[in-house]
Order: structure tokens, then sequence, then C-alpha cells
């Protein structure tokens, strides 16, 4: 299973069981965020490290980018949206 799909299954567990969710949103306050995030799926049983996390990002980005105005240099500016640590909790602060 890739990343995004992991990410995604973890997020409506997380929806799910106010626990999980609360320990993923509480390694925002940690000095290393996305290790700690990273830490806290694998003990989850969701097998997430930092370097997958930042190359499904790029690569979410790059698709995005690809899709808009088809990549060149007049394709609008998609601020942040390589960053799936951020994007997988805009969901569950809602």
């Amino acid at each position: 299973m890739d990343t995004i799909s992991l990410l995604e299954e973890l997020q409506i567990y997380a929806k799910r069981d106010i626990q999980i969710r609360q320990r993923l949103l509480a390694t925002r306050r940690e000095d290393q965020p996305v290790s700690a995030f990273c830490r806290v799926c694998q003990e989850l049983g969701y097998p997430i490290y930092e370097m997958d996390l930042l190359q499904a990002g790029e690569e979410f980005y790059a698709s995005m980018k690809r899709s808009t105005n088809g990549g060149g240099e007049n394709s609008p500016v998609l601020v942040g949206e390589d960053d799936l640590y951020e994007l997988f909790f805009v969901n569950l602060e809602v």
C-alpha cells in the first residue's frame, strides 16, 4: 500500500477514535513533529517513514501542478501542497 493510501486509512481511523486523533495531533507540539508522527504511525501499524512522507508529498505536488495548466511557468503556485504531514491534519482539526 502506498503512503497516501496509508494516510487516508489512518485519517479515517483517527476520525473515529478520539484517543488516536489526540495522539496524532499531539505530534504537532513535538520538537521534531514529523519524526514523532511517523513513530506514532508505526506504533499503530502504519509503516509510514519520514522519507516516504516527503517523497509522496513531492509526487502529489508534482501531479497537482501537472494537472493545472500543464505544469508550465504559468501554473498557479500551490503553496504547501507538498506537505502531506500538514494536509493530514486538515480534516482532523474540524
